[in-house]
């Protein structure tokens, strides 16, 4: 018997970087909690973005936010990884050096984002997601305190993940994490140990849990769920990880398995 369903955000439930969800997914979830079914939304976004899209029912489920760096549960902080300052300036100094990226390191408090805060990239942060987010002249300022750094690059991600694999995968755990972002965090860090920490402080196995996700930062939730699905838009490598397939976001295949197999 499921008592756990953990999903993805951008790319499994809404397209990404948008806020555009189907709101049936609302009337799902209170219906798994009437069915003492835990909803889990795991995401490499801020947990006020993640807040923000589903305010509706934010008190009937727990919040992987940040790439499992950051949970949270009515409000209050469950777990929080930080990075080591040291490796948060590495990383810092390796996504400057890259030609074409942006940067944002995000705290427990706000996402930080080098620049005026005045260009069409703040505006997609602020607007788009919905993140707070504010803009600083140097970001090295706010490493002590760093969970996640995320370099953006609209083309060049992928390629871009590998590199900083090789230069940082001893010593921190590197994602692509979307289309078009990497995330930095700390060793051992990802949705994966997220949601074994959190199996483990609710007494569920990984049996009775289901995930649903669609990139290489989902990898290691869906490893971690008995039954496990990738949408039909994932990364080929996520879909190797997945037990099954389900629909893409624009025929709702997380709603569809959620209604068929567990409502």
């Amino acid at each position: 018997m499921i008592k756990l369903v953990a999903s993805d955000i951008d790319g499994t439930l809404l397209p990404e970087g948008t806020d555009q969800i189907n709101p049936e997914i609302y009337n799902a979830i209170r219906k798994l909690k009437e069915r003492g079914i835990q909803f889990v939304g795991a995401s490499g976004r801020q947990y006020e973005s993640m807040y923000h899209v589903f305010e509706p029912v934010a008190d009937d489920m727990i919040f992987i936010a940040e790439n499992g760096t950051n949970m949270m549960q009515h409000g209050k902080n469950i777990a929080f990884v930080p990075l080591k300052e040291e490796e948060a300036v590495d990383v810092i100094q390796f996504v400057r050096e890259q030609e074409g990226c942006r940067l944002i390191l995000s705290t427990q408090e706000s996402m930080y984002a080098e620049g005026d805060g005045q260009d069409e990239f703040m505006d997609w942060l602020i607007h788009g997601y919905h993140n707070k987010v504010l803009a600083m002249d140097d970001v090295m300022k706010k490493c002590a305190r760093t969970n996640k750094i995320s370099l953006y690059h609209p083309d060049g991600a992928e390629k871009l993940a590998e590199k900083a694999k090789k230069r940082f995968g001893d010593r921190m755990h590197v994602t692509l994490a979307g289309t078009a972002w990497v995330d930095f965090m700390a060793e051992g860090t990802d949705k994966g140990a997220a949601l074994a920490m959190l199996q483990e402080l609710l007494g569920i196995s990984r049996e009775e849990t289901m995930a649903f996700g669609d990139n290489c930062n989902d990898i290691g939730m869906l490893r971690q769920a008995g039954e496990s699905y990738a949408v039909a838009s994932a990364h080929p490598l996520l879909k190797e990880a997945a037990k099954y397939v389900t629909a893409p976001i624009e025929e709702d295949g997380v709603l569809k398995v959620i209604r068929e197999r567990l409502l």
